[in-house]
């Protein structure tokens, strides 16, 4: 379980590694869109911030993914971009599907195998009386 844990957090770390560098620094050339993809790239950029966002909080977790510190936290935290990248295959350009589906199994794996530390996210018991 170890090993099978190691490896999907470094596979994950990379690509989100090279996702985000080759956005953040312009490092290839943006290819061109059509239909529905467009209008909804079109649509991060437009806000300014999102897709920045985005690729920022992408780095962070691989880094995190990769060095092996705060795994659990960056699983969480990555987790809603994930399901972003799996409903946009899923709904617009189906063609990406394995690849969102493999780092959506990934997320969940390693949520799975940090399960112990998010007990206490999960607690029901009301801790703060006031």
């Amino acid at each position: 379980m170890k090993t099978a844990v190691i490896i999907v957090r470094l596979l994950m770390g990379l690509m989100f590694l090279f996702a985000s560098v080759t956005v953040l620094f312009h490092l290839m050339p943006q290819p061109e869109l059509h239909g529905k993809v467009k209008i909804f790239m079109e649509g991060m950029v437009a806000s300014g911030y999102l897709l920045m966002l985005i690729k920022i909080t992408e780095l962070v977790c691989a880094i995190a993914f990769l060095s092996g510190w705060y795994v659990p936290l960056a699983t969480v935290v990555i987790f809603p971009d994930i399901l972003n990248i799996f409903l946009f295959h899923l709904s617009i350009e189906p063609s990406g599907l394995p690849v969102a589906i493999a780092l959506l199994i990934g997320d969940l794996f390693l949520a799975y195998a940090y399960r112990n530390n998010y007990k206490g996210l999960l607690n029901s018991k009301r801790l703060l009386t006031i």
